[in-house]
């Protein structure tokens, strides 16, 4: 029978639930702002060549830069170690996200979404190694990954909140750049993580493991050529490309959902004949309780994530068990209500949301075993980075260079297309998914 948690480890848990949480709070900001910031700072109306043309590059070239920067970061996770990396990275994302709110262009807010995301990919990296190592009992891993990743959907929630309150309340804080505009203060709100992180850091552990190799000089030195070594080479390469996928759907068709919202019929007559200032708010209000809907999603999927990845032992079924149904179900959510109907899309996005969500818990349960200590980070961080955050995010691209080509210019249509494409590869390859050893030594 484990022992119950000590302080320590409680404290862990509560500082990794904050970045995971934070961190998918500062991705799924652009959802909800890309629209009126578009509209303060480029003057693009939604629709045009020039608006999508600002979507794909705020939505990729971040996570471009980020995917770069993160592969960095996992090779330094493996060589200076876990918990400095882990708090460097919160407090960039979180400055990164408050400073954003002040900007004046549109280059300056791609500048800091690339800093932003270099935080975060950084952080889920540093995050997963210091928590498995932490945690060696492999049940009670199990269980503190999964539950603590589910935060993130928390993340979710949080934004959407912090988006509605900026809608309802703007007009009561301080103006910015002469405006009280609601997306400058939503993304201004991403600076809470740095605030427990500064107070509780100096109690933080680094990761046992890693530090006892480290001193005693035994620590072997990361190395990205042997990630592709026979030992790892499939590996390394299944998991980039599934993760990929996963990244994949959320990119390119989830996270358009917002933008997707103002378009439906049911909108288009609550906004008819209002003022422009109500119309955006109205358009804001609805679509912010469309992505609460997506978010509660996401957050039952990875609760669920949790509770059957301690019982099933197949990584290949527990990854299916998502994978099927989002195959079937994405693709018609977007091609159906998410074109005419808002009552339907907001069941159909909170199902979307929790077979998709569910699937990064599930990289960071299986990723850690995959690898041995010394390239844990580096491991990690190739799949997540390389797969996820650079290739997988392209699917936004890939939707927005879609639209204009769709019948009625639909980005619903593009969405379909794109997340029956990325579930496809992603569920052909689990077949060639490897099943991670018990342990990996070094």
């Amino acid at each position: 029978m484990n022992p119950r948690f000590t302080r320590t480890q409680w404290l862990i848990c509560i500082i990794a639930s904050i970045g995971f949480a934070f961190d998918i709070y500062e991705l799924l900001m652009l959802p909800l702002i890309v629209r009126p910031a578009l509209q303060d700072l480029v003057g693009a109306s939604p629709g045009t060549p020039q608006f999508e043309y600002w979507v794909g590059m705020l939505f990729f070239l971040p996570a471009m830069v980020g995917g770069v920067f993160g592969l960095l970061g996992g090779y330094l996770t493996d060589l200076l170690g876990r918990r400095r990396v882990l708090v460097g990275s919160i407090l960039l994302y979180a400055f990164s996200a408050c400073a954003a709110g002040f900007v004046t262009s549109i280059e300056m807010l791609i500048v800091l979404r690339c800093t932003t995301f270099i935080g975060v990919c950084v952080e889920f990296v540093a995050a997963v190694a210091w928590l498995a190592e932490l945690f060696p009992d492999p049940k009670r891993r199990e269980a503190v990954l999964g539950f603590t990743q589910a935060f993130s959907s928390f993340g979710g929630l949080l934004v959407t909140g912090a988006n509605w309150l900026a809608l309802q309340y703007g007009d009561q804080f301080p103006a910015i750049a002469g405006g009280h505009e609601a997306w400058r203060y939503t993304l201004i709100s991403g600076v809470i993580p740095a605030l427990p992180l500064i107070i509780i850091r100096p109690f933080l552990p680094e990761s046992p493991e890693w530090e006892k190799k480290k001193n005693a000089g035994t620590l072997k030195r990361p190395s990205i050529a042997e990630l592709f070594s026979p030992r790892y080479r499939r590996t390394t390469i299944v998991t980039t490309i599934m993760f990929a996928c996963s990244y994949g759907a959320a990119f390119g068709a989830l996270q358009h959902t917002p933008r997707i919202v103002p378009t439906l019929p049911q909108v288009k007559e609550m906004t008819a004949g209002k003022p422009v200032p109500i119309q955006k708010k109205i358009e804001q209000s609805t679509a912010a309780e469309v992505n609460f809907y997506q978010e509660i999603g996401g957050l039952t999927g990875r609760f669920l994530f949790a509770v059957c990845a301690i019982w099933i032992v197949s990584r290949r079924g527990l990854m299916r068990l998502f994978q099927i149904p989002g195959l079937i179900l994405i693709p018609l959510v977007y091609l159906f209500p998410a074109r005419d109907n808002l009552e339907l899309l907001k069941w159909g996005i909170f199902f979307a949301g929790l077979v998709t969500i569910a699937q990064f818990s599930f990289w960071g349960n299986y990723l850690p075993r995959a690898y041995p200590l010394h390239l844990r980070g580096t491991g990690e961080s190739f799949a997540a980075n390389i797969g996820g955050r650079m290739i997988g995010t392209s699917a936004a691209l890939m939707t927005t260079t879609l639209t204009p080509l769709m019948p009625s210019k639909s980005t619903a249509l593009a969405a379909a297309c794109v997340a029956l494409a990325v579930y496809l590869i992603g569920s052909i390859a689990c077949f060639w998914l490897p099943e991670p050893a018990a342990e990996e030594e070094d």
